[in-house]
């Protein structure tokens, strides 16, 4: 569940910097990998941890 939330924060971090840097190419690059990475850091907190599995 951590390392979720750790991937979650930086990916908003990373979508924020994108978000400032959108008018060129390289701006909406990184929000969008800024984006993918908050919407897999949640779909990890709905995932059963292994041990259960």
């Amino acid at each position: 569940m951590t390392v979720s939330w750790i991937v979650t924060g930086l990916g908003i971090i990373v979508s924020l910097l994108g978000y400032y840097l959108t008018p060129g190419a390289w701006g909406y690059g990184i929000l969008g990998f800024g984006l993918a990475h908050v919407l897999l850091g949640i779909l990890d907190m709905f995932r059963a941890p292994a041990r259960s599995r």
